[in-house]
């Protein structure tokens, strides 16, 4: 049940969201959605304080939204996160209390899934190597080795937006692509995409990608049973966070030096988690980079506050509760 609202938030709250961040412009935007906005660092001591008289919240990627925080906050209508992952959020509580909780998906598809094989091409032919040899003045071909991506099995763990589309690369490099997905995707079966259950496909793959959000069913989805089951030589590829994987079991199996496990969500992990997987060759860890393009920059800011203004005229969009 939506709640009628006059057409502007009495005050607009902001988490980890600085003023770098949005555009001058959407900044703007925003501005006239509100009779007051108030921005906070992520640590500040005073968002509790805040929170009383704030109808909106804003948070930056990562930031928790717990029942403590909606509880503080007696008079919030609208959560909107500036991510698409929401599982910070305690969307279930949000949504007992009618308050209604809007993240950003789809706004860096093709960046994600351009990524997935900009790095899977980086690794398997060795292209850093080449380019630090010629800076050496070194112009020879010996010692290089490399593997083709077509007639390998391409595993894909979540055909959602991001996963479907690097299933559609990858058939498009002559790969034989299979996927697990809690629905059966048919329109993508149609293109020759293959269905297979999950614990079934993870020992045949040869590339093995995730792409889940993060929510309470996906965390420590590649469980310690299942990362024994990847076969020997695989290249593991995460560009969703880290906790869709049981790091303890990665850390045990990479000490094998039998897979290669590529990850760039490094900025959510712990200091603890990083030192546990800095120690092997065969973990290859990025920064946050896969989203970052010119066209998923604005894509992400044009739907982050078209989420706000379409709340404000009672027909939310992009609602994850």
């Amino acid at each position: 049940m939506l709640i009628k609202m006059n057409k502007k938030f009495k005050k607009i709250l902001t988490i980890g969201i600085s003023e770098f961040v949005l555009d001058f412009a959407y900044w703007q935007r925003i501005k006239t959605l509100a009779e007051k906005i108030i921005n906070l660092p992520k640590d500040s001591s005073e968002i509790k304080s805040e929170l009383i008289d704030t109808d909106c919240l804003l948070t930056g990627f990562g930031i928790i939204v717990n029942k403590e925080i909606i509880d503080s906050a007696p008079s919030l209508k609208y959560i909107g996160i500036l991510a698409t992952a929401y599982g910070k959020v305690d969307v279930d509580y949000a949504k007992s209390k009618r308050i209604s909780v809007c993240n950003i998906p789809g706004y860096a598809t093709e960046a994600v899934a351009e990524f997935v094989f900009g790095i899977i091409l980086e690794h398997i032919r060795e292209i850093e190597r080449g380019k630090k040899q010629t800076r050496e003045s070194n112009y020879s071909e010996a010692g290089f080795s490399a593997i083709e991506i077509k007639d390998k099995i391409f595993g894909i763990l979540g055909l959602g937006r991001i996963g479907s589309r690097v299933a559609e690369i990858a058939l498009g490099f002559g790969a034989d692509v299979r996927y697990w997905n809690i629905d059966r995707r048919k329109e993508f079966e149609i293109k020759g995409i293959k269905y297979e259950d999950a614990d079934d496909l993870i020992p045949k793959c040869d590339f093995l990608s995730l792409h889940f959000a993060q929510v309470k069913d996906t965390e420590n989805f590649l469980s310690k049973e299942r990362i024994q089951k990847i076969k020997k030589g695989t290249i593991v590829i995460n560009t969703a966070p880290m906790e869709l994987v049981d790091i303890d079991a990665l850390e045990k199996r990479l000490a094998g030096k039998d897979i290669t496990f590529i990850l760039d969500h490094s900025d959510e992990m712990s200091p603890e988690n990083i030192k546990k997987l800095l120690k092997f060759e065969n973990c290859i860890i990025y920064p946050p980079i896969a989203y970052i393009t010119k066209e998923a920059r604005i894509a992400k800011q044009e739907i982050f506050v078209g989420n706000i203004e379409s709340f404000l005229e009672e027909s939310p969009i992009n609602q994850v509760n």
